[in-house]
C-alpha cells in the first residue's frame, strides 16, 4: 500500500528520477503526517524542512535542508539574522591509501553575498584570503575529531556564503551548517557538533554577539562541543581576561552548544540518510600484529626511557627499529605482507608504548616531570640595524623574532567582505610566522605561505595584540622565523615576539608568554566522557603532540589570558580536563614570564639611532601650496631624497614620518626651504613679459622672466621677422632686457614657448615685468 501511494505521489509531482531516489521516503512521511514541514521543489509557497535553535539571549539560528545542491552527499543552510551560509559535503566511495583522514574544508567569502564587487583587476574572487584560510581551519578542527578511526575516504566540505548582513559573523554559522550537512549525509561521522561565539562585556556573557557587541567585548571565544558537554574545539582572543571569567565563558558556551546539537539531531532523525558502511585500512593478521609487538615493544620502551635522547637521535632510533621489524617480517611470513599496513601497525604499537610509559613512570621521555618546563634562554638586540630583535630558545625549539616599524601608510588593508564582517579596515600591527624546512632537518619547497603557517602566525598575533598600545604612531610588523622546532613554536613566537617588541621600544602593557599543554588519556571505545585516567603534560615536545590527544595552546600575561587554541584529537574532552588544562597553562606562563623578565622586563626607554621618527607639522593655509609644491612635487622630492613620507591629517596639519632622526633633520631643512621660497608666478597665455637674457648661444638666447625661473630658450627663429643666424647679429648680449610673448608650454617636452618676432608689429598689449614685480604699458 505504501509503495503504491508513494509511486502515485511521485508521478503527480513529476520529480526527476535522480531526486526521487533520495526524497521519496520524506514525501511518504509527509503523506502519512509524520513530518510537519516538507517543501515541494519549485513551490515557493511552502516551507523547506527546517528547525530553529533558540539561544538564551533570544536570538534564533535556523537550519534547513532539501532546497539547494541536492546531488551532494549532504547539504544544509544555516541562517542567523540575515547572514546565511550553505555547506555541502561530498565523500568518495573508494578509500585512499592515506593513513590519516583526507578531509578538506574550503570556506570562501563571496563579495556578491555582501552586495559588493571585488576590487582586484579581474573583479572576481581569486585565491583564498587569510580570513578564509583561518576560518577553514576553524571548521576543520571542529569536525575532524569525530570521524571514525580508520576512515580514509576523501571528503570535501565547501562553505558558500549566500548572504552577509554585516552584523553576524558567518564563521560560527558555517561550523553549524557543516555539522548539519555531515549529520544529514551518509558519510560515517560521530557527530553532530554545535558551535557558538561567546563574548564578555560589562561582566556579562553574550552568546553569538553582533559585530558591534563584539567590538565592546573583551573576549572573542568560539566553542565547538558535542553531546554530553564534551568540548571538541576552542579558539579565543581576549583583552587580558581573568581566568575565572574565561572558564565561566567556556562553560556557558558548551551549554548553549547543546541546543544546536539537539536541533541537528531532530533534523537528522527525519531527513538524514543512513550512514554507509566503510572498510578501514587493511589490517595484518593477528599473528603478524603479535609479531610486530613482540619484536618492537621492549626496544621501544628502552628508547623512550632513555632521557639522553634528543629529537633527532630518538627519531633515528625509532626509525631503525621500524626498519628492522619490517625486514624480519618479510623473511618470517610466507604470505605477502603489506608494508604500509605493517608500518601503520608499528606506529600504533609505538604510540601505545609511549603513552603507557607516561602512566607507569609519571616521567616523560626527556626526563621531565609532567608539569616541568624545558630549559629557557633569551637574547635581545642581536643586530644593530634592526629596530627590535630577540632569540627565544625553549629546549630544542628556537625562534628568531624581528620588529620593523614603518609609517601608518604601511598598515595592512582588509578586503571588502572582511571589513564588513569584522569591522576592521586595516591593521597597524601584524605578525608573520615562517617555518622553513630546515627547522626539522628536512628539505622542502619554499613558496607561498601555507595554511599551517598562517594559523600559527594568527594565533601568536592574537596573543600579543592586546598588550600593544593602540596609540603607537607607527605600523608594526613582527616576523617570527622558526630556526629549530621540537614542539610549540607558535607559543615560542609569543614569548620571543614580546621581547622583540620591548626591544623595539613599542609600549606594551605587560610582557606576554605562551605555553602548550598536552594530554595522554585512557578511555573505552569512543566514550571520552568517562575517562579511566589521564595525564596533562606542560610544555610538550613534538613527539608528545604527535602521540598525545591534545595540543592546548594558551597565551597571556601574568594578569590574564589573551589567546587560546585547543586542538583536540579525541571525540570530545570533559569540561573538568579543560579547566585543569587552563589552570596548568596559567601557572606555566607565569613561570616563563619570570624567566623572560631576567632579560628584559619592560619596554626599552633609551632610543636607538635607527628608530623611526614621527612628528606633526602645522602649515598655515596661505603657505600650504608652497609646502606641497605643484602637483605634490615637494612631497615627492622629500620621499626620494630623504625617505620621509608626508600624510595630510587635517587641512593644515600634516604627519611627517622619517626612517631615522638624521632623515628627519634633512627633511626639516628642505621644508624650511620650501616655505621660504617664493612661489612661482602663474604665466598668462598670450601675455607679453619683459625677459632678461642670461646666456647667448648659437641657436638662440636663454632668458628668464622672473629671478627664480629656470632659463628658457628663445630660438633664433623667434628673435626677429628676418632670418637670424646668430643672436649677435641683432646686438643681443647677456643682461639685455627684451619683450617676449608667452604661448604656454610644449605638451610633449614641457618647455616654455616664447616669441619676440610676433611683437615687431603694432601692439596694444600690456607688458608685464616679473623681475621687479612692476607692470608697464
Amino acid at each position: 500500500m505504501a509503495a503504491s501511494v508513494r509511486a502515485k505521489v511521485l508521478g503527480i509531482l513529476n520529480f526527476p528520477e535522480s531526486i526521487t531516489s533520495y526524497y521519496n521516503v520524506h514525501l511518504l512521511k509527509y503523506i502519512t503526517g509524520n513530518v510537519r514541514h516538507v517543501r515541494r521543489f519549485g513551490d515557493s509557497t511552502n516551507r523547506v524542512p527546517e528547525v530553529e535553535v533558540p539561544f538564551s539571549n533570544g536570538r534564533n539560528l535556523t537550519l534547513s535542508t532539501g532546497k539547494f545542491a541536492r546531488f551532494a552527499d549532504g547539504c544544509a543552510v544555516a541562517a542567523l539574522g540575515d547572514t546565511s551560509v550553505m555547506v555541502t559535503t561530498v565523500s568518495k566511495t573508494k578509500p585512499s591509501p592515506s593513513s590519516f583522514i583526507p578531509l578538506v574544508v574550503d570556506y570562501r567569502q563571496k563579495a556578491a553575498a555582501a552586495g559588493r564587487i571585488p576590487t582586484n583587476f579581474l573583479r572576481r574572487e581569486l585565491g583564498p584570503t587569510e580570513k578564509e584560510i583561518l576560518t577553514s581551519r576553524l571548521i576543520d578542527r571542529s569536525l575532524r575529531p569525530l570521524f571514525p578511526v580508520g576512515y580514509s575516504y576523501e571528503t570535501q566540505i565547501m562553505c558558500n556564503l549566500l548572504a552577509v548582513d554585516g552584523v553576524n559573523d558567518p564563521d560560527v554559522i558555517s561550523i553549524n551548517a557543516a555539522s548539519a550537512a555531515l549529520a544529514l549525509s551518509d558519510i560515517p561521522w560521530n557527530g553532530p557538533v554545535g558551535a557558538v561565539r561567546v563574548g564578555f562585556s560589562n561582566n556579562e556573557i553574550v552568546i553569538n554577539p553582533t559585530r558591534r557587541e563584539l567590538s565592546q567585548s573583551i573576549l572573542n571565544l568560539v566553542v565547538s562541543a558535542t553531546r554530553h558537554n564534551l568540548v571538541v574545539m576552542l579558539e579565543a582572543a581576549a583583552e587580558n581576561i581573568l581566568q575565572q571569567d574565561f572558564l565561566k565563558a567556556i562553560r556557558a558556551g558548551v551549554k548553549e552548544c547543546q541546543n544546536v546539537i539537539q536541533a541537528i539531531q531532530q533534523l537528522q532523525k527525519h531527513y538524514g540518510k543512513a550512514k554507509r558502511e566503510f572498510e578501514p585500512l587493511q589490517v595484518p593478521s593477528e599473528a603478524v600484529l603479535e609479531a610486530i609487538r613482540s619484536l618492537s615493544e621492549m626496544r621501544l620502551r628502552e628508547i623512550f626511557r632513555d632521557h639522553t635522547h634528543d629529537k633527532l637521535s630518538r627519531d633515528l632510533a625509532v626509525s631503525a627499529v621500524r626498519t628492522d621489524v619490517v625486514d624480519k617480517l618479510k623473511h618470517s611470513f610466507d604470505e605477502d605482507v603489506d608494508i604500509n599496513s605493517v608500518t601503520e601497525c608499528f606506529n600504533r604499537v609505538s604510540k601505545e608504548t609511549f603513552r603507557s610509559l607516561v602512566f607507569e613512570d609519571n616521567i616523560r621521555c626527556d626526563g621531565r616531570s609532567l608539569e616541568e618546563l624545558r630549559n629557557i634562554s633569551c637574547q635581545i638586540d642581536l643586530y644593530k640595524p634592526l629596530h627590535g630583535s630577540s632569540l627565544f630558545q625553549r629546549g630544542q625549539t628556537q625562534v628568531f623574532c624581528t620588529v620593523a616599524l614603518d609609517s601608518p601608510e604601511s598598515a595592512m588593508k582588509m578586503d571588502a567582505v572582511t571589513m564588513l564582517t569584522s569591522g576592521l579596515k586595516e591593521k597597524n600591527f601584524f605578525l608573520h610566522y615562517e617555518f622553513p624546512p630546515y627547522a626539522t632537518k628536512e628539505i622542502g619547497r619554499v613558496g607561498p605561505v601555507g595554511r599551517r603557517e598562517l594559523g600559527h602566525g594568527a594565533l601568536a598575533e592574537k596573543g600579543l595584540r592586546p598588550v600593544v598600545s593602540r596609540d603607537f604612531p607607527f605600523t608594526i610588523r613582527l616576523t617570527s622565523e622558526v630556526l629549530e622546532s621540537n614542539g610549540s613554536s607558535s607559543m615560542a613566537t609569543v614569548c620571543g615576539g614580546s621581547l622583540a617588541l620591548m626591544d623595539a621600544g613599542v609600549p606594551i602593557s605587560s610582557p606576554a608568554a605562551g605555553v602548550a599543554i598536552g594530554l595522554i588519556s585512557r578511555y573505552t571505545g569512543s566514550d571520552t566522557k568517562h575517562m579511566e585516567d589521564y595525564k596533562l603534560l606542560t610544555d610538550i615536545l613534538g613527539i608528545e603532540d604527535y602521540m598525545g590527544d591534545m595540543d592546548f595552546k594558551l597565551a597571556g600575561t601574568k594578569k590574564g589570558i589573551t589567546a587560546l587554541q585547543a586542538d583536540i584529537k579525541i571525540p570530545g574532552l570533559p569540561l573538568k580536563v579543560v579547566m585543569e588544562a587552563v589552570q596548568q597553562a596559567t601557572d606555566a606562563k607565569s613561570k616563563i614570564i619570570d624567566i623572560m623578565n631576567e632579560t628584559l622586563s619592560k619596554t626599552r626607554k633609551q632610543r636607538k639611532e635607527n628608530w623611526p621618527v614621527s612628528e606633526q607639522l602645522e602649515v598655515p593655509p596661505q603657505k600650504r601650496a608652497k609646502f606641497l609644491g605643484l602637483g605634490g612635487s615637494n612631497v615627492k622630492r622629500l620621499l626620494v631624497e630623504t625617505g620621509v613620507q608626508v600624510t595630510q591629517i587635517e587641512d593644515s596639519i600634516f604627519s611627517v614620518f622619517a626612517p631615522n632622526q638624521a632623515a628627519m633633520n634633512e627633511a626639516k631643512e628642505l621644508i624650511d626651504e620650501f616655505l621660504t621660497t617664493e612661489r612661482e608666478p602663474e604665466l598668462e597665455f598670450g601675455a607679453i613679459y619683459t625677459a632678461k637674457i642670461v646666456e647667448v648661444r648659437d641657436i638662440g638666447v636663454m632668458v628668464t622672466l622672473f629671478p627664480t625661473m629656470t632659463p628658457a630658450l628663445l630660438h633664433n627663429s623667434q628673435l626677429d621677422q628676418r632670418k637670424v643666424n646668430h643672436p649677435s647679429a641683432l646686438g643681443l648680449e647677456v643682461g639685455d632686457e627684451i619683450q617676449v610673448k608667452y604661448f604656454g608650454r610644449d605638451p610633449v617636452s614641457g618647455l616654455m614657448r616664447l616669441s619676440r618676432k610676433v611683437l615687431q608689429g603694432p601692439s596694444s598689449a600690456v607688458v608685464r615685468n616679473l623681475g621687479d614685480k612692476s607692470c608697464s604699458s
